[in-house]
């Protein structure tokens, strides 16, 4: 490209956006890229401060900022994404379905690493529904070196770095501890939040006990909803270390493989997560799950909902953004915890 007095360009082609401002009434492109520069088109471009323009002067291995930003969308989009037109040289992705956001964080950082490129996401593990923006995409300057591009290329790899898995698992059984709830002396609380809970990520609680503080009797109820078929079990109570607590030895007796108990959050820390050998997952939720605003449960469940196995160090990794710091008012998600 090249600069020329404006006065000079009819007849040139500009090669970015001209954004136009009238407060109040209009804010946008006002002449945009490929437009032909006409006599009447000067005194509208001088109003908008233009007294010199860009215009496109084709040379070989520069890219346009538009054709740029094509790129980088290419090494982000994956299925159930939708691509916005390009305005100014930006991209930006939304979602389609409800489901897991995630980003391959090492890999987005090895993008960002190249000069003159850009790609700005949500935090990976992100719980989103149809039009949420998820990624936004730009090249730096008016034209790009395709060098620059190919680099970018190269540091993505052969496999978009974003992936929005919609939710997979459809039924859970829940299992309530506690001789207290189970002889009645007490209202269950514990099972319609995490219900609720459940419900917001497309799974059905179809199966249902109630189990004194008796390992064999919540081992056995575990048995239950092994033979009920259920893609998810939960145990709620019963899971600090005092003695009378046996949910976490009930589910390791049940026969699954425990990838943790305990967890570097607050609130959440006495979680206890195991798999069955067909991959069914199992959690034993702390009493916080049942009052507190957001917990470990908030944490993983997304990512379990979506079908993807949590590993430990996926559990040790969340001790960094793991406390929550029990705002008067709560707004999470739209907060650091988890993060």
């Amino acid at each position: 490209m090249k600069l020329i007095r404006t006065e000079d360009a009819v007849g040139h082609v500009l090669c970015h956006d001209m954004t136009q401002i009238i407060p109040g009434e209009f804010k946008g492109a006002r002449f945009t890229k490929g437009h032909v520069v006409t006599e009447e088109d000067i005194p509208i471009l001088l109003s908008i401060g233009k007294e010199n323009l860009y215009v496109w002067e084709k040379t070989e291995g520069m890219v346009h900022e538009n054709d740029g930003a094509e790129v980088l969308r290419s090494l982000c989009q994956n299925e159930n994404m939708k691509a916005s037109d390009t305005k100014e040289g930006k991209i930006e992705l939304s979602a389609l379905v409800d489901g897991l956001f995630q980003v391959d964080v090492e890999r987005l950082y090895a993008i960002n690493s190249v000069d003159e490129v850009m790609i700005a996401t949500r935090h990976t593990n992100t719980r989103v529904k149809p039009g949420d923006k998820l990624a936004g995409m730009r090249v730096i300057p008016l034209v790009i070196d395709e060098k620059r591009l190919e680099e970018a290329k190269a540091a993505a790899g052969d496999t978009p770095i974003l992936t929005l898995t919609p939710w997979k698992l459809k039924t859970a059984g829940v299992i309530t501890t506690g001789s207290e709830v189970y002889k009645g002396l007490i209202k269950d609380s514990f099972t319609p939040v995490v219900e609720k809970k459940l419900n917001d990520v497309g799974i059905q609680m179809t199966e249902h006990a109630l189990c004194n503080d008796d390992l064999s009797m919540i081992e056995e109820a575990i048995g239950g909803m092994r033979e009920a078929g259920v893609d998810l079990i939960c145990c709620t109570g019963g899971m600090s270390v005092d003695p009378d607590d046996k949910t976490p030895g009930a589910i390791k007796a049940s026969g699954t493989e425990v990838v943790t108990y305990g967890a570097p959050t607050l609130p959440g820390a006495m979680l206890c997560l195991g798999y069955f050998k067909d991959g069914t997952p199992i959690l034993g939720l702390p009493g916080c799950v049942m009052y507190a605003k957001a917990t470990i449960f908030d944490l993983l469940l997304p990512r379990i909902a979506a079908g993807i196995p949590i590993t430990k160090a996926d559990i040790v990794s969340l001790g960094h953004g793991g406390l929550c710091l029990g705002c008067p008012e709560c707004h999470y998600p739209d907060c650091p915890f988890g993060k």
